[in-house]
């Protein structure tokens, strides 16, 4: 693993979370420290990259330009771990070459052990202690998503089939609408919801304009809603939080990705 980070406190606690007996983390300061480590280990010794935008000097955006122009690291994943605002031509750039970003909270490094786990297919008893303790608060919640009530919020019926599907092997109960308004509707007259998976691009009520709608409903204003948006889409991101969901992922979903977010946020406390 490689970790890319100029804040010092930050690049120590995230080698320190993903290390243990089965990842070896080089962490580093600079985009050049960065390209000077890929040039010197053999290129297929990283199996996953976490990469800081706001970096000195060469830019993370620069150095992700560089990793995926390398015929080597072109398949290596890469999660983008940052507190920088993005713009719509940040996002557009991102969604090129990334497979994930994790936006810097604080419940991102539950996210980020997720996402490196995932993607390096971790034994949990391979995790540093902290990263044990993480996971098996995660593993806690897995089993907690049982009875978990979430309502799927899609105009197409194949995404609401695969998608129920998928959370009900779970043990979570599934509710559906194939419309915004039929959503703000189902909400407002059972508001007994743990979480709403929100569609963006929908006839008659978007995506959008129903989760404004959803926070200005007293008894269910503070509902997670996980926006599920398209990669091709500029500024998403941005869109959608500034909109009022609490978190989104790009279609098509990962099922894999799509539970540990859901496990994060229904088991928030």
């Amino acid at each position: 693993m490689l970790v890319v980070e100029d804040d010092d406190r930050q690049r120590d606690a995230v080698a320190r979370l993903i290390r243990g007996e089965d990842v070896e983390v080089t962490a580093v300061a600079t985009s050049e420290e960065a390209v000077a480590a890929l040039n010197t280990d053999p290129p297929t010794a990283f199996n996953c990259i976490v990469l800081d935008l706001k970096l000195p000097r060469a830019t993370g955006f620069q150095l992700l330009e560089h990793i995926r122009a390398s015929e080597e690291l072109h398949d290596v994943p890469v999660i983008i771990h940052t507190g920088k605002a993005l713009t719509q031509r940040d996002e557009a750039r991102l969604r090129r070459f990334a497979q994930t970003i994790v936006v810097k909270n604080a419940r991102s490094s539950e996210r980020l052990l997720a996402e490196t786990s995932l993607h390096l297919h971790r034994r949990p008893a391979a995790l540093a202690p902290e990263g044990r303790r993480m996971l098996a608060d995660l593993e806690h919640a897995e089993s907690a998503l049982a009875g978990k009530r979430v309502l799927i919020v899609d105009d197409d019926v194949r995404n609401v089939f695969a998608l129920a599907s998928a959370l009900e092997a779970h043990g979570m109960e599934v509710r559906f609408a194939e419309n915004g308004r039929e959503g703000l509707q189902s909400l407002q007259a059972d508001p007994v919801v743990d979480l709403v998976l929100m569609d963006i691009m929908m006839p008659e009520m978007d995506g959008y304009e129903t989760m404004r709608a959803i926070r200005e409903v007293p008894e269910v204003a503070g509902l997670p809603v996980i926006a599920l948006t398209a990669k091709a889409m500029q500024g998403d991101r941005d869109k959608a939080i500034a909109a009022g969901a609490s978190d989104y992922i790009t279609k098509p979903v990962d099922i894999d990705q799509l539970t540990a977010l859901i496990r994060v946020w229904v088991n928030r406390g």
